[in-house]
């Protein structure tokens, strides 16, 4: 579904991403993980077109990823994602946040998206909260509009940029809760995440990121078990036993 070939990006004269190489095949949750500042979010951007990089090849489902060319538009509506601070609308409800884009992106009939739109957020538990504005959710709540917005486009893909990092404590159980829900429906899914306890329960593969490059990746119980990797032990052993 998706492969990246060498990817490099920059920013100014700050290489981010230093020769990427990864595929995700369809039906499949990749967990990406590393320290901050490894460029993990850069490389979800880069996938679905949000950022440009510089060299290499990303493809999703044989398109190549081109900012210049036509197919990046079908490309953004076939990859969705969910960002860390939600980014929703504050002056649009709930629903009204959910169908904006399949209505104004993808021209869909407006009664056929509403459905569709309600229905989702019955999915993700948020039946009471249809035409309610995001000032008025919880952190968790906005996230879950977030993934039903996602859901909308009816895409092949999500990407979740820590889509838990921004959340109370215990805000965190009912996200993750529909994630897993997402993943046993066979959503391909590529998470970039600190919950390593998600990762191991629900991931397929992980990749471990540090400096711009995927330090170690494979199936996600060997890698988080067993890392092979003194920096993979290195960073397990922080995010799992803190001072």
């Amino acid at each position: 579904m998706i492969q990246l070939q060498g990817v490099h990006k920059n920013f100014g004269k700050l290489e981010v991403l230093k020769g990427i190489d990864a595929r995700v095949e369809r039906g499949e949750v990749v967990c990406v993980i590393g320290p901050s500042g490894s460029g993990k979010s850069t490389l979800l951007r880069c996938i679905n077109g949000l950022e440009r990089y510089n060299q290499g090849e990303i493809f999703v489902d044989g398109t190549k990823v081109d900012c210049d060319a036509p197919s990046i538009v079908s490309i953004r509506t076939q990859v969705a994602m969910v960002f860390q601070r939600f980014n929703l609308f504050p002056h649009r409800t709930a629903l009204e946040n959910v169908i904006e884009a399949p209505i104004y992106v993808k021209k869909e009939p407006r009664a056929q998206v509403v459905e569709r739109g309600r229905d989702l957020l019955v999915k993700v538990g948020l039946a009471d909260k249809i035409d309610v504005h995001p000032a008025q959710l919880s952190g968790g709540q906005q996230q879950r509009v977030a993934i039903a917005r996602a859901l909308a486009m009816q895409p092949k893909a999500i990407l979740f940029d820590e889509p838990t990092s921004a959340l109370d404590p215990e805000l965190v159980g009912d996200v993750l809760g529909v994630m897993r829900q997402l993943a046993d429906a066979g959503m391909t899914m590529v998470v970039v995440t600190h919950e390593i306890g998600f990762a191991r329960e629900v991931a397929d593969r992980v990749l471990f990121c540090d400096g711009g490059v995927v330090v170690e990746q494979g199936a996600a119980r060997e890698v988080l078990n067993h890392p092979q990797h003194a920096r993979t032990q290195d960073f397990l052993r922080r995010v799992l036993h803190p001072m």
